[in-house]
């Protein structure tokens, strides 16, 4: 008998907690490293983010990863290079559940987002038959359930997608908002600087309008007070930290302990 289980079951759990307004604490991985990856996913976060955006990720190098997380009680989630229906498509064949766009500054680029996550006539995704996220064409109903198990999460990081926010909001489809602050504070003229009252104004107003529609908000914080300040202020989908910036942390705390 051919065994027919799927690498992530249905329902989507990450997508149920996000719109149930649960508090979801994640880490970005940014290292391309399936071992890394994995080590992540034992200390417990709900969720891992597979960035292909700033890393030299791509399919090949994701799928390893998501093999790594197989076990772990943190759930994957992907940022693709951009918000392009091919790349979505392939990271959706590759087994890919959840998905953080980036650069999203529009309703147009929004609906385009979440019609590339759905099959026809929802929306374009296109059909393989057999491939990784239906386990290879085992997994029963795959093709009727899935539209409703994908979660997408849009990124806003520019001044356009701030008085857009609602717009996208608005979205059919859309399940969360996050915030990119460094992009979003170099557009506004403050270049490394996302603690400036203009960019966390910004921010406020973004987490506003999300609210307004019922959607949940997230923004990535590495730095404690920040991630408690974005919380307080209504943020349930927070990345606290990234691999990259722990094993840099650690590995000069290290060196400078022996240093004379």
């Amino acid at each position: 008998m051919t065994q027919t289980v799927s690498y992530q079951s249905f329902p989507n759990s990450l997508k149920q907690k996000l719109l149930s307004g649960e508090r979801l604490i994640g880490c970005w991985s940014s290292l391309a490293n399936a071992i890394t990856t994995e080590v992540l996913g034992v200390a417990g976060f709900d969720w891992i983010l597979l960035d292909g955006e700033h890393s030299p990720n791509d399919v090949n190098t994701f799928i390893p990863q998501l093999m790594a997380l197989k076990d772990s009680p943190s759930a994957p989630v992907v940022r693709p290079a951009s918000n392009n229906p091919v790349e979505l498509k392939r990271l959706l064949d590759a087994g890919f559940y959840n998905f953080l766009i980036p650069f999203i500054e529009s309703e147009a680029e929004a609906l385009q987002a979440v019609r590339a996550t759905r099959y026809p006539p929802q929306g374009i995704r296109g059909v393989s038959v057999s491939q990784r996220s239906n386990c290879y064409g085992t997994v029963p109903d795959y093709f009727k359930s899935i539209n409703d198990h994908i979660c997408v999460m849009l990124q806003i990081e520019s001044r356009l997608g701030v008085h857009a926010a609602r717009a996208i909001a608005a979205v059919e489809g859309v399940d969360c908002v996050f915030v990119g602050p460094s992009d979003l504070a170099a557009d506004m003229g403050h270049l490394g600087n996302a603690n400036h009252p203009e960019v966390q104004a910004a921010i406020a107003a973004v987490f506003a309008d999300a609210k307004a529609f019922g959607k949940p908000t997230g923004i990535l914080a590495p730095v404690e007070a920040d991630a408690r300040r974005y919380m307080a202020m209504g943020a349930t989908f927070v990345g606290v930290g990234s691999d990259l910036g722990v094993f840099r942390s650690a590995t000069q705390a290290l060196h400078d302990r022996y240093s004379i």
